[in-house]
Formats: structure tokens, sequence, C-alpha cells
């Protein structure tokens, strides 16, 4: 079984769910907070492999589903730096093992890790509907950006 550093956003049930899948199929969690984690552009790079840019956001992020920011509009270098300065906007989780790192639950890292990719499909995606009211922050604040 292999040791897994987990980042993910504090509170989040879909990433509640993620942890709970590994840790079921033997794996150890060393689990991080996405949010406030020192992220560098290159540093966070690493973990989108060959993604195209659009998927390296999360797509239930407020900002993201009112269209404010368009990910397929931005470039490499424009998207890393919006991401470090507002990690919510960071496709979750984000995960290490093997020597492998990826971002999201849906990539051949985690079915590497579960055994199989059919295992981890209904394990991707914001797990709150689409009508319900955005997430907040751990400490109660709201994530929508100030404008």
């Amino acid at each position: 079984m292999a040791d897994v550093i987990f980042y993910e956003k504090p509170g989040c049930g879909t990433n509640a769910r993620q942890k709970r899948t590994l840790e079921a199929a033997g794996h150890s969690l060393t689990v991080r907070n996405l949010l406030t984690e020192p992220w560098t552009g290159e540093r966070l790079r690493g973990y989108f492999g060959v993604l195209p840019v659009a998927a390296w956001f999360n797509p239930a992020a407020p900002r993201i589903k009112s269209g404010e920011i368009k990910p397929g509009a931005l470039d490499a270098p424009a998207a890393l730096a919006l991401l470090v300065a507002e990690p919510i906007l960071i496709r979750r989780p984000l995960l290490e093992a093997k020597g492998e790192k990826c971002a999201g639950f849906d990539g051949p890292l985690v079915a590497f890790l579960l055994g199989n990719e059919e295992a981890s499909a209904h394990l991707q995606g914001c797990s709150k509907p689409a009508t319900a009211s955005p997430c907040t922050a751990p400490d109660g604040a709201s994530w929508r950006h100030p404008s």
C-alpha cells in the first residue's frame, strides 16, 4: 500500500469521501490544507501533468461557476498565477504517491491506488447540489472573491 499526500479543502464532503475510499483501500494518508499551502507556480504545475489548462481549475468554485473566470481563455502562466493567488480555484484533491502527482480524483494515479478507474468515477466533482449555496471557509467566511 502507498503513503499518499492528500491536499484538500477542509470541510469538503467530497474530499472526505475520497479520503475514506483511499484509506479503505489500505493507503496511509498525510492530509494537508490546499488553501494554506505555500504554493508556487512551479511547484503547483507538477500536479497537472498533461491536463489542459482549463482542467487545472475546480469547476465548482464560485468564480468559475459564475463565469467571472474563464479557465479555457487562460494560458499556463496566467492560470498558475491565478491559482497561486486563489487556491480555492485549484482542482482538488491534489495527490502525491509513489513519486507521482495528480490533480483530481479521476486520473491514472487514482486508478492505480484503487485498482481500477471505475472505483473513482463517482468520487470526482462536488457532491453538493448545483442549487446549494457556495461552501464557506473553515472560519465561516464566504469563498467569494472580493470584487
